[in-house]
């Protein structure tokens, strides 16, 4: 069709593109990139179906076809069945979200860190390790047949947690994110769709996004993800499985119930997908709910992280994954880490034995609840979700601010917070919210400090 029938035609996006530039799909996806980023092309705009933008650039479809999939995978544009293609609300964001270096002169109430006041046990005991003969061998590679008692450690966490899991499940990672990248370069291939909350922690999205696979927002009900839109993406989506956070959902706070647990596990059975269950927050509520994993053992790899219920200077994770999947996930972590630290993993094994974990994890609710109640004496006007052992809370905003202006507003006053931008998934419309946390300071006073700040900001909104 000539380009000149489309002169009144409305189309949301009328790129020119020079066709001397070969090949001609990759000119149209770094023009596409380069309108996303210049403001041009705007997040949530829904673009052209690929036929019409195909006729209206005299190129093949394949040619579109192949552009919008390279912007798929770099996560610029989020495609659904039956609704489009649109750029994403997180195009722009940033989701790396733990700076290479503390940030000067700014509260820092971004990245969700425990406090430093409550690792005594874990000094002591490392204290106690290298007066020990022998202590040379923690220094070198660890190997994994000569951790069982150290996986038998790992279960005592886990059942902790809520899930019953056995030593041949168990493998060690270094740390949530390790896991995760492992679990999903094992189990999926580049193109690949994997599920998730339409907020959701951004480490799932930067692996993914360096593993070039697609993130699909799984919609909510009251916060908790439906089991029927989860049943809606395995019909529809082609997902090849989810990525759920159950208890204390960063960065929502939202708890998924037992009934909803189930339905899920159900789901996921009738259907074939993987479940990555992060149980990173397990231990910050003071009873813990049957994990998803409980409910369907052969589908689900369970994360148990301990960096934010005991210290993330450990680096370590315990992963109880299905035996049909145990071999691809402990070859990705071989490749990804040889082996975690011996030292780190001894030192983690005997503060779970000895039980002194349990006072290590009750330290950091008694600082969690201290802080929390500052929190709550100021913002008492406003809806701040969470509860007073959690680490960060989810702070909804008053008026028609956005997520990302109010982090900029912070940010200018002294103050770093995280936008809801930086945890939406795809196409989903990110909610006027910033997330809150109130651990990584390091004393009370700079926590009053910062919320002081918040609060005013918030009054001049309202």
């Amino acid at each position: 069709m000539p380009v000149n029938s489309f002169e009144n035609y409305p189309m949301s996006w009328k790129p020119s593109i020079d066709k001397t530039e070969k090949p001609i799909y990759q000119a149209i996806a770094g023009k596409l990139e380069q309108d996303i980023l210049n403001g041009v092309l705007l997040p949530g705009t829904k673009l052209p179906p690929q036929r019409e933008l195909a006729d209206y650039l005299d190129v093949n479809l394949s040619t579109i076809s192949k552009a919008f999939k390279v912007c798929v995978l770099n996560g610029l544009l989020s495609a659904s069945v039956g609704s489009g293609t649109f750029v994403s609300y997180d195009a722009l964001s940033n989701a790396y979200l733990l700076e290479d270096s503390k940030p000067k002169h700014l509260i820092e109430m971004g990245a969700t860190l425990p406090d430093n006041a409550s690792f005594e046990p874990l000094l002591l005991q490392l204290r106690s390790m290298l007066q020990e003969p022998g202590y040379e061998k923690w220094f070198g590679y660890g190997r994994a047949g000569e951790s069982l008692w150290q996986k038998d450690a790992a279960i005592k966490l886990i059942r902790r947690g809520g899930f019953e899991t056995t030593v041949d499940h168990i493998l060690f990672a270094n740390g949530g994110q390790n896991a995760i990248a492992a679990t999903l370069a094992s189990l999926c291939r580049p193109g690949d769709r994997i599920g998730a909350d339409h907020h959701t922690y951004p480490g799932l999205k930067t692996v993914a996004a360096m593993l070039s696979l697609q993130v699909v927002p799984i919609k909510s009900e009251n916060n908790e993800m439906s089991p029927a839109a989860f049943e809606y993406a395995c019909k529809n989506e082609n997902i090849k499985g989810i990525y759920l956070i159950p208890d204390y959902h960063n960065p929502t706070t939202a708890r998924l119930s037992v009934e909803k647990r189930k339905a899920i596990a159900e789901i996921s059975k009738k259907y074939n997908q993987f479940i990555i269950e992060d149980a990173t927050y397990h231990l910050h509520n003071e009873k813990s709910l049957p994990a998803v994993a409980s409910f369907a053992p052969e589908q689900v790899i369970h994360i148990a992280s301990l960096s934010k219920s005991i210290a993330p200077g450990l680096r370590l994770a315990y992963v109880a994954v299905p035996i049909r999947f145990k071999e691809l996930i402990a070859r990705a972590l071989y490749n990804l880490n040889i082996s975690v630290s011996p030292l780190l993993a001894e030192l983690t094994a005997r503060i779970i034995v000895s039980n002194q974990f349990e006072a290590l994890i009750e330290g950091h609710r008694e600082q969690a609840i201290r802080r929390n109640q500052v929190v709550n004496q100021y913002l008492t006007d406003y809806t701040c979700l969470g509860i007073d052992t959690g680490i960060f809370r989810w702070l909804l905003l008053p008026g028609e601010i956005t997520g990302a202006e109010f982090e900029t507003l912070a940010a200018q006053q002294g103050v770093q917070v995280y936008a809801a931008e930086r945890f939406v998934v795809g196409n989903s419309c990110p909610e006027r919210a910033v997330r809150i946390a109130v651990c990584a300071l390091e004393t009370l006073e700079e926590l009053e400090q910062g919320v002081i700040i918040l609060k005013r900001l918030l009054d001049d909104l309202t």
